[in-house]
């Protein structure tokens, strides 16, 4: 167990994670691996974080330390340097540099922190992204002496830190003494979407530093290759994910992507948190995005947010008419084949839909065609403008997020504050956060928005029909549900809570 569980004690924590917001970010890790460690810190612990030094972490306030290293990538080694850096809170970040891993990024160029847009307009991932994650992984335990304080707990995050448990089991515990006890730190191993494992030719062994025994079914290999997602999952001693249902839909074929039966094994072990807020950012009363701040308590001005952004995207200036707003990464995973398939009837009642985000080439397209058809009724911006997003949240009346499957979700947690009831389909953290409209719910001042199970586009109409038909037809009822989402708490003091509560529990 971590070195001190007593309620209310401090615990060190170190969350390891490829991206952090405010450094480097494609998705919801990096906002999670940067509020979550500041709630942490609220809560009284000593918490740090620590990720790759990207090319655009460089444009953040970082400084070089004095502390360099070499770690083993196959029959060679390879040299890194510590800098460091800070979150709000004084809340130390660390990053490790190595420029030829991971000073590449370039959205000039089309290059990423995992992928590159090659000549085809799709986009791959890089060739060596086993040997870039092997180094960070064996380079943070390198770092661990160097840091201002020995954590009892590595909370590790998705693929690319799940070579982390195996070394620190396998290689590191031996190495323990006074200084450097490695063999006091726990591990929790946070998964944030199973769709992404890590899989790499079972020939990247040598190169890992791993030896061949643990290339088994038990350990490491997953049909005959090395699965860092998988290695973390078996070699961690606790593993979590980012909502109760996602935990319990992970281990059933359809959600675990081939892994749902090394999770079953698990399930002992495995958890659920839902991601949280962080609403210095994320209110209407304090947001600086938005034309005009409002709360539960006196919801005029998101009349006024509505107009503006019908005003911004060229929609209609009709405030009877019902806002749908989109904000989305545009592909399946989303649910965007069935806003695709119901946005021409929901266009044709005389609704309004705006639309921001960027994804597949086909839905672009889709919704470009669609907009010239109604001007005035479909608002869409192809890229992803964060102020945009917020206005979005602000303006429109009614949030559609039909996802696939969705591990935890943000925009139906901001929806919620910014009274802007959300359409979901029923799935992972999406089935965690909204309470369905029914008479019952209603009536007992539970519900929050509408949800659906099965994914069709059969079942997205017929909810977005109730969810139209409430705001048309019963005002009164629509403000009631508008508070009770913009009163619930979904703030990272409560996720953080429940992490410090399962740190707690690590190795029991």
């Amino acid at each position: 167990m971590v070195h001190d569980k007593r309620p209310g004690s401090p615990l060190n924590i170190l969350v390891v994670a490829s991206e952090v917001v405010g450094f480097a970010k494609t998705g919801g890790l990096a906002d999670v691996a940067g509020s979550l460690p500041t709630a942490l810190a609220r809560r009284g612990h000593r918490c740090a974080v620590i990720l790759p030094l990207h090319h655009s972490a460089r444009k953040a306030s970082v400084t070089p330390t004095e502390h360099t290293f070499t770690v083993p990538i196959g029959d060679r080694r390879v040299a890194g340097r510590l800098w460091r850096s800070s979150l709000p809170g004084d809340v130390p970040v660390y990053l490790i540099e190595q420029d030829d891993y991971f000073d590449r990024d370039d959205p000039t160029v089309a290059r990423g922190i995992y992928q590159f847009m090659a000549s085809d307009g799709t986009r791959k991932d890089y060739l060596d992204n086993c040997e870039r994650f092997v180094f960070f992984n064996r380079a943070v335990l390198e770092v661990m002496p160097y840091l201002d304080s020995w954590p009892d707990v590595l909370h590790t995050n998705d693929w690319q830190t799940g070579l982390l448990p195996v070394y620190l089991r396998e290689q590191y515990d031996v190495r323990s003494d006074g200084s450097a006890p490695y063999d006091r730190v726990r591990t929790l191993m946070t998964i944030h979407n199973m769709a992404f494992q890590g899989a790499f030719w079972h020939l990247d062994m040598p190169l890992a530093g791993l030896d061949w025994k643990l290339f088994v079914p038990e350990k490491v290999e997953f049909h005959n290759h090395l699965n860092f997602l998988k290695a973390g999952i078996v070699y961690a001693d606790r593993v979590n994910t980012v909502s109760p249902t996602y935990a319990q839909e992970i281990q059933t074929p359809y959600y675990g992507c081939g892994l749902q039966g090394v999770l079953y094994a698990n399930r002992q072990r495995l958890s659920g948190i839902v991601n949280g807020v962080d609403y210095t950012a994320w209110d209407p009363r304090v947001d600086t995005h938005i034309a005009a701040k409002y709360g539960p308590d006196d919801l005029a001005g998101k009349r006024e947010c509505k107009r503006a952004l019908q005003a911004e995207l060229g929609l209609a200036e009709d405030p009877a008419a019902p806002l749908f707003g989109i904000v989305a990464r545009l592909t399946d995973q989303k649910g965007v084949d069935l806003i695709g398939a119901v946005a021409p009837g929901l266009l044709e009642r005389g609704v309004q839909i705006a639309i921001l985000g960027e994804g597949d080439r086909k839905y672009h397209q889709l919704f470009t065609v669609l907009a010239q058809r109604h001007p005035g009724r479909l608002g869409l911006k192809l890229g992803f403008i964060e102020p945009l997003a917020h206005r979005i949240e602000a303006g429109a009346d009614i949030f559609l997020m039909p996802s696939a499957y969705e591990p935890s979700g943000l925009n139906q947690l901001y929806s919620l504050r910014y009274g802007t009831p959300p359409v979901v389909r029923a799935t992972g953290g999406l089935a965690d956060t909204v309470v369905d409209a029914t008479p019952a719910s209603m009536a007992d001042g539970t519900a929050t928005g509408f949800r659906f199970a099965a994914y069709s586009a059969a079942a997205l109409w017929q909810t977005a029909l109730r969810a139209e038909a409430m705001y048309r037809d019963d005002p009164t009822a629509w403000q009631q549900l508008m508070r009770n989402g913009m009163t619930r708490d979904w703030s990272w003091d409560r996720s953080a809570a429940e992490y410090e509560a399962l740190y707690r529990a690590l190795g029991t």
